[in-house]
């Protein structure tokens, strides 16, 4: 098995070493091994952890909600109903995320054809 140092996995995740610690202070990062001087090394599954939680922190999912996610997962299989549950929590605030955004975005698209017509105007004047 391939093993990473920090600095391999700061690049590898574009997150930085300050972070990193930081997630493995508050509990989101677990559970490392040590090489033989005794500093912390990552395996895949760690970094591919680390890029869920990445995700999990695009989803705009709050670092409560988040801990308490990577808590249940470190406790194992058994918490899969509570894990399910907090995810599709999220999904339900995305879902909404994005019907807000649509509609602004069709608002949005709407005033720029306004302004488009007014420009037209304006030039017809002008010529």
């Amino acid at each position: 098995m391939k093993y990473y140092k920090i600095g391999e996995v700061s690049k590898k995740t574009e997150l930085s070493r300050d972070t990193l610690r930081y997630y493995e202070k508050i509990g989101l990062i677990r559970q490392l091994e040590k090489d033989s001087s005794g500093r912390k090394k990552y395996s895949e599954g760690d970094i591919a952890w680390i890029e869920f939680l990445k995700r999990l922190k695009t989803t705009r999912m709050s670092l409560k909600d988040i801990g308490r996610y990577a808590e249940l997962r470190y406790a194992g299989d058994q918490t899969s109903g509570e894990r399910k549950k907090l995810l599709a929590k999220q999904l339900e605030k995305i879902i909404e995320e994005m019907e807000r955004l649509t509609e602004t975005k069709e608002i949005l698209v709407e005033k720029i054809k306004v302004y488009n017509e007014t420009e037209k105007k304006q030039q017809k004047l002008t010529q």
